[in-house]
């Protein structure tokens, strides 16, 4: 296992976007390996390196952690992206919880079969309008940051889903002035705003070949 933070994934956002999003906010360099077929991920998995026959998966610090929150709170506690004591860890855990709901919402949208799409769409706008975005536009009346006076991983969390909000719904921020403020403040941040740049590892969004790769290598899921 090389010195490098390896991510082992499909070549698109899913699960593994949040993880590169908080890497590269921290400012870290990492690698990639895209499953392209199903004998990459047997691989792995004989290989013992899928504890939970699952991935994402990521090469860290000697280790291969699997599970998205594990692999999350790991970076976020290294890279001091995790509050300065346990009381604004707690703030931060539940603001992550509950974008994560909005978040579970976004990321199977893919997938689904087309007659169920526009009921899911549906789905996300009146969560993201009715609930999520009227809590964060009134936590963020408090300071710059949601939790404390440093950046955290929920702030990172927080735009990355408003962006993907905004590709699905264009006008939805229009009456958030406080999420569009943050959203300038975050994307002024020098490693954040080289992750917003062409080129970079942030992913496009889901495309019918991403659906078709991930079908194929995941195949015992779709029996």
């Amino acid at each position: 296992m090389s010195g490098k933070i390896v991510l082992h994934y499909f070549n698109g956002r899913g699960k593994m976007e949040s993880i590169r999003w908080l890497l590269a906010a921290a400012g870290v360099e990492f690698e990639e390996v895209f499953l392209t077929k199903r004998e990459q991920f047997e691989k792995l998995n004989n290989d013992g390196a899928l504890m939970f026959n699952q991935v994402p998966l990521v090469e860290i610090d000697g280790m291969q952690l699997v599970q998205t929150k594990a692999i999350l709170n790991y970076i976020a506690g290294k890279y001091n992206l995790y509050g300065k004591d346990l009381k604004e860890r707690a703030m931060i855990d539940m603001y992550v919880e509950g974008l994560g709901d909005l978040m579970d919402l976004i990321t199977i949208l893919p997938i689904l079969p087309p007659d169920n799409k526009q009921k899911q769409l549906a789905k996300i706008e009146s969560k993201a309008k009715d609930r999520s975005l009227q809590l964060f536009e009134k936590a963020l009346a408090h300071g710059q940051f949601l939790v404390g006076n440093q950046l955290s991983r929920a702030d990172v969390l927080l735009l990355e889903i408003t962006l993907m909000l905004q590709e699905l719904f264009p006008e939805i921020l229009s009456t958030f002035p406080k999420l569009q403020e943050f959203q300038g403040r975050m994307k002024a941040i020098p490693t954040i705003s080289k992750f917003l740049q062409p080129g970079s590892a942030r992913k496009n969004p889901p495309d019918e070949a991403y659906v078709k790769t991930i079908k194929e290598v995941l195949s015992h899921l779709f029996k």
